[in-house]
Parts: C-alpha cells; structure tokens; sequence
C-alpha cells in the first residue's frame, strides 16, 4: 500500500535539495567573517603584539549598538595554562573584513 512513499520522498528531497541549493545560508551571510576565522585571526594579531601564549577561549558576534557602533567579532584568549581569566585579553575585530579594532582586558 504505501510502497511508492519511500521513493516519492527521495524524490522530493532530491528536487528540493537540487532547487534550493544556490541559495546563500542565513547563517552566514556574505561579506562576514566566520567565527573561525576571527578566533584565528585575533590569536595571530595578539601574538604580533607581544601576547604570546595566548589561545583562543570564546567567540561572540556583537551587533551594532551591543556596546560599539559597527558589528564586530569579540574574541576572548587566555594564557596557556589557563589563569581562570586573570591573564585574559578581549580582541575585538571588524565583522565584515576581520580589521581589528581594539584589545582591552575583559569587563
């Protein structure tokens, strides 16, 4: 009875997946870094400003008006040990093009 299901739904999640395949996804919108990206980048910007032994602890994206007037990416880096974020250094970069705007201590 319902032998022709199975195959109707392969078929329609091939069609789907085939129609909807050029779309962008919403999750990441063109002309933003990803947070990958920002982590990598702020770890390499810290350690050219002498914060060597540094990693990588946590990756926000702050929108405009959440405390800076651009969207940007806040990435938190801790010293290797861990100091429990005695050490920590907050790396903000631009969104769009990962430029970096500021490194300050956690608030």
């Amino acid at each position: 009875m319902f032998r022709w299901l199975y195959p109707a739904w392969v078929a329609v999640c091939a069609v789907l997946f085939l129609a909807l395949g050029g779309l962008e996804d919403p999750s990441r919108p063109k002309g933003r870094i990803l947070s990958i990206e920002a982590g990598r980048r702020a770890a390499a910007i810290a350690k050219q400003r002498g914060f060597d032994g540094y990693e990588v602890v946590h990756v926000a994206r702050a929108r405009r008006n959440e405390g800076g007037s651009e969207e940007r990416w806040v990435v938190l880096l801790d010293k290797v040990p861990h100091t429990r974020l005695k050490a920590a250094i907050v790396v903000e970069l631009r969104a769009d093009d990962g430029t970096l705007l500021d490194i300050r201590k956690p608030r």
